[in-house]
């Protein structure tokens, strides 16, 4: 029996599962910090195992690569990835998928001061933290701020872009 390396297998988006988009923001020394993080339920018909390796896949073939250095979003005006923010909302856009989000008021008076958003997408799956539901501070903090979170994901400084820029 034979099998087909995963480099070769068509990418399917349903192994991604259930992406959600958090939005809020941080203290920084330099003033509020804005945060968007992505992240899968882990929920794809194959398992969460399948739904990391799905992610980790998509973002190194959009070359960003898990567990590496910082992108600068603004240095590489092709990235993959953007960020449109307009009428209170935030939009995220890579190969495969569109994310919509709507953002605190702290988290757009952030990005309309920085002009960028903190992107962190993780390969580690949070079932626990479903769309619509509200997700206590201490549960955000203590996934998006733990070391397999953050070990696991790509990091992005990603600009903010306007209908009118």
């Amino acid at each position: 029996m034979t099998t087909t390396p995963n480099e070769t297998r068509p990418f399917r988006p349903a192994d991604l599962g259930t992406l959600v988009v958090l939005a809020w923001s941080g203290e920084a020394p330099d003033g509020d910090m804005p945060y968007l993080l992505a992240y899968s339920l882990g929920d794809a018909a194959d398992g969460p195992e399948a739904t990391t390796a799905a992610i980790e896949r998509l973002l190194s073939d959009n070359d960003m690569p898990v567990g590496g250095d910082l992108v600068d979003g603004h240095a590489r005006p092709s990235l993959a990835v953007s960020m449109l923010v307009e009428a209170g909302q935030a939009v995220v856009t890579m190969p495969h998928l569109n994310a919509q989000v709507t953002p605190p008021p702290e988290w757009l008076a952030a990005v309309g001061e920085r002009g960028f958003a903190y992107f962190v997408f993780t390969t580690r799956p949070w079932p626990e933290a479903e769309p619509g539901k509200p997700v206590a501070p201490e549960a955000l903090a203590a996934f998006a701020g733990a070391e397999e979170t953050l070990n696991a994901a790509t990091h992005v400084v990603l600009p903010a872009r306007s209908l009118r820029s």
